[in-house]
């Protein structure tokens, strides 16, 4: 059994739930901050549950918190990295000076990656879960493209569909008004698809932004030093899988890079894609623990400023 603790995290304006999952038998030889995917804010969420009970029973503690909640839309990514900040100093005041990283799955792989080349005196590694190398609007063409293919919509119903979410895109940066928008809505709105292209039907009476939408992390890839961990299912129905691999591997500043494909494995670390615990991939489990102990084993922390760094 794991000790936890239940614990709120002072994110400024707002106090997070939070649940703190210790080593059982000595101190923890290291950390880890949970950063959500967009449909899975809750702390309970059973694969957050799985990985605070591997983790704990390997030595590694894991905090886990409530996403801060938003009336609209999601919570914009910059404000998700100051809440893991803040995490991550709640978590370091549990645990003292071992290295701490963060793990994203999906949405929660875009703050994890800035904070990560932002903040490297913070964030010693980083496990990421289908994380994409592309903006979320050209992840969300892709993945909503892949609903449709996956459910035998063909070449014509696309079409359409491009044509939807460039509307909405288009409108959403101000490029088009909001009522040509919501015509080319209506043209679509009874297509049989439609519930599977994420478009509001009323563009009227929806918010009018979206923050992140044109979010580049490339810029933040390539600024990434910590030991890095790439999973992605083999059938990733939401990430564009091949070209986020491509631009890691083109990109990234870490040396240590390492991208695991998971047999049986579409967005989420289950085979399947079914959403129960039963489920969640032995591959990614036994994964996930070796490389966090072989991290931990050979990684110094804190790291060694450059100017205290003897000279050759």
């Amino acid at each position: 059994m794991t000790v936890r603790v239940e614990l709120h995290i002072d994110a400024g304006d707002v106090s997070l739930p939070s649940t703190l999952d210790a080593p059982p038998h000595g101190p923890a030889r290291a950390g880890v901050v949970v950063l959500h995917g967009s449909a899975s804010p809750r702390r309970s969420s059973f694969l957050y549950e799985h990985l605070a009970r591997e983790l704990s029973q390997a030595g590694v503690a894991v905090l886990r918190f409530d996403r801060r909640p938003r009336e609209h839309g999601d919570v914009p990514l910059a404000i998700q990295a100051d809440d893991a900040v803040a995490a991550v100093r709640q978590l370091r005041s549990q645990i003292g000076a071992v290295p701490i990283g963060l793990w994203g799955w999906s949405q929660g792989t875009w703050p994890a990656t800035a904070l990560a080349a932002r903040r490297p005196e913070l964030i010693a590694f980083l496990i990421l879960i289908g994380t994409s190398g592309v903006s979320p609007a050209v992840q969300m063409r892709y993945g909503t493209a892949q609903q449709l293919l996956l459910h035998g919509y063909g070449e014509a119903d696309l079409t359409e569909l491009a044509d939807l979410r460039q509307a909405l895109e288009s409108a959403v940066r101000g490029h088009i008004d909001r009522q040509r928008a919501q015509t080319v809505v209506d043209r679509y709105a009874d297509r049989p698809w439609f519930p599977l292209a994420y478009v509001p039907r009323d563009l009227q009476n929806h918010p009018g932004t979206w923050d992140d939408m044109d979010h580049d992390p490339e810029p933040f890839i390539a600024r990434v030093r910590c030991p890095t961990l790439l999973f992605y299912g083999e059938t990733d129905e939401w990430t564009p899988a091949e070209e986020s691999i491509d631009i890691w591997r083109r990109s990234a500043g870490t040396r240590d890079l390492t991208i695991h494909r998971l047999a049986g494995c579409t967005h989420a670390p289950t085979l399947a894609g079914a959403d129960t615990p039963e489920a969640i991939s032995a591959e990614y489990t036994s994964t996930l623990l070796a490389w966090v102990a072989e991290r931990i084993r050979r990684r110094p922390w804190p790291p060694t400023p450059p100017h205290a760094r003897p000279a050759a």
